[in-house]
């Protein structure tokens, strides 16, 4: 889903800080990934970003920092990102919200997912809204004012998880592992196709309207393992039910691109 963003129009520029680095997130990462979050963050103003303060923010929100969006990217180079609005109701009314149709998580997300796109190949996970206080206050977090016209009206924070380097392991002791998650539920999902819609387009939805998809007739399926690709497939039926041929399956580097 997309949602027009003044800031699409020119490239901010991030300010480099002076103690809110040395996470081992290098300092051209952070400014670039904010850089990037910018470009399309939805806002009535051009928006810069200015190093920021984990503990000022937390006061600025009344010792919490409720309502922020935050997810987590997983990959080469794993993080966590979290963005809190000064006045996110503004936003939601905007974006009409209150419909139920739209959340602020859908509206935030392309921007999340751009300031993600900086870290290399990887998963972004689920937006949500949550409590980011621990994340803003952490030492290894790195904070961004957003400030547009003079005002600060929002922060960025973002967090580099460090992958730890697994250990060599005999055969045995892998099947071993896997015995013990072998009943462990997960969701697979088949996806046939995708558009991008403006909030005005999603708003404009109604029983009868035909929304077209990324995909031809005869393309093959998306097979999605916890949002994950992982395969390609062709629809079939079976017994009167859909259900999916795999054609395909994807190595990590393949099922990350």
């Amino acid at each position: 889903m997309t949602i027009h963003s003044p800031a699409s129009a020119q490239s901010p520029s991030a300010a480099r800080g002076t103690g809110v680095l040395g996470s081992g997130l290098s300092d051209g990462v952070a400014v670039a990934a904010v850089d990037a979050l910018l470009t399309v963050l939805p806002t009535p103003t051009v928006l810069i970003a200015t190093a920021g303060s984990g503990a000022v923010v937390v006061g600025r929100t009344g010792g919490a920092v409720h309502g922020a969006v935050v997810a987590s990217f997983v990959g080469a180079t794993s993080a966590d990102l979290a963005v809190v609005l000064a006045d996110p109701g503004s936003l939601d009314a905007a974006a009409g919200a209150e419909s139920g149709l739209v959340s602020r998580e859908d509206i935030i997300r392309p921007a999340l997912e751009r300031a993600a796109g900086v870290l290399g190949l990887g998963v972004l996970g689920d937006a949500r809204i949550d409590d980011a206080t621990t994340l803003f206050l952490d030492p290894e977090t790195v904070v961004f004012d957003l400030v547009g016209d003079g005002v600060t009206v929002g922060w960025f924070a973002i967090r580099l998880r460090r992958n730890g380097t697994a250990a060599a392991t005999g055969e045995r002791t892998v099947v071993g592992n896997l015995g013990r998650i072998n009943s462990v539920e997960m969701a697979l999902t088949v996806e046939i196709g995708r558009t991008r819609m403006t909030v005005r387009d999603v708003l404009a939805l109604e029983p009868g309207a035909v929304v077209e998809l990324d995909r031809s007739v005869g393309s093959p399926a998306d097979i999605l393992l916890n949002g994950r690709l992982i395969a390609h497939g062709e629809i079939v039926v079976v017994d009167q039910d859909y259900a999916v041929r795999i054609t395909k399956i994807l190595d990590v580097a393949e099922s990350l691109t």
